[in-house]
């Protein structure tokens, strides 16, 4: 598969910054993405925010079915990546404060 291009994915990301209801970005998702494929990111969220509450890496596995790879390469993004599932996060505990 050919790489996109800078300006095919800064496209993307403007659609993905713009699209503020969540239907709407639900129904992207499901066009642009396999069911497989937003479940997985689902789960890696999910992971995320589990890892981030503390949780070991078995009880992660276990709730949230994830291989212990997954959950090796979250715990590396969220602790040494570009920052993106720090803000994932933010946004939730803004939520939550709702």
């Amino acid at each position: 598969m050919k790489e996109a291009s800078a300006a095919e994915l800064q496209r993307l990301y403007r659609i993905f910054a713009q699209t503020t209801d969540v239907e709407q970005l639900a129904v992207l998702l499901e066009d642009l993405c396999t069911i497989r494929e937003v479940n997985e990111m689902a789960q890696r969220l999910t992971v995320a925010v589990m890892l981030d509450a503390g949780s070991p890496y078995i009880m992660v596995q276990e709730a949230t079915g994830a291989s212990a790879t997954t959950i090796a390469r979250v715990s590396k993004c969220l602790n040494h990546g570009s920052g993106g599932y720090r803000q994932a996060l933010a946004i939730l505990d803004g939520q939550q404060d709702e």
